[in-house]
């Protein structure tokens, strides 16, 4: 399968948009094994969202098959560390190594880009899958973990005590960049 990846463009928005709801937070038939559906209610991103994302000059890799969107993750940070988040793969593509890729190249993307020594994501403390695939590409358990964010507008928690828990990974100076 042949993946190119760019920085998004204003134009992706609604793709961006689109892909990300399908990956969280899907019906039943296109669930993938990352869905959040049965914790989260609403759509985790909208279009208007991702707009200001671009706007406000953070990035938005995505990967592209065919010149369609199959894989997104937003990247934003400085020297001193990246924050890594919205990493989502189309559902019928999961499982075949694409989310890992892209989780590299937002990686790469943070250390050429914003001289970053450090990257952190945040994930919902209920997803012990979702931390142990971080775990396995090096990421620790920071043991930092916070109320999920309510009133961000990324979703209505459906269940109680809903928490996010922050994972951090040393960066390593990439020899190239893989996106343009």
């Amino acid at each position: 399968m042949q993946i190119d990846c760019r920085i998004a463009a204003k134009t992706d928005a609604n793709d961006i948009a689109n892909l990300v709801n399908r990956a969280y937070r899907p019906g039943t038939s296109m669930r993938g094994w990352t869905h959040e559906s049965h914790l989260l209610a609403g759509d985790r991103i909208s279009s208007a969202q991702v707009r200001v994302l671009l706007r406000s000059g953070q990035t938005v890799l995505v990967m592209c098959r065919d010149g369609a969107i199959v894989a997104c993750v937003h990247v934003q940070g400085d020297a001193s560390g990246a924050w890594i988040g919205m990493l989502a793969t189309e559902p019928a593509l999961q499982a075949q190594g694409l989310g890992k890729s892209t989780l590299q190249y937002a990686e790469t993307f943070a250390a050429e880009h914003f001289k970053a020594i450090v990257v952190q994501v945040a994930v919902l403390a209920a997803r012990p899958e979702l931390i142990t695939f971080y775990e396995r590409r090096g990421y620790a358990r920071t043991g930092q973990i916070e109320d999920y964010p309510v009133a961000a507008g990324i979703g209505r928690p459906l269940v109680e005590g809903l928490k996010i828990e922050f994972l951090t990974k040393q960066t390593t100076r990439p020899v190239f960049t893989h996106c343009a």
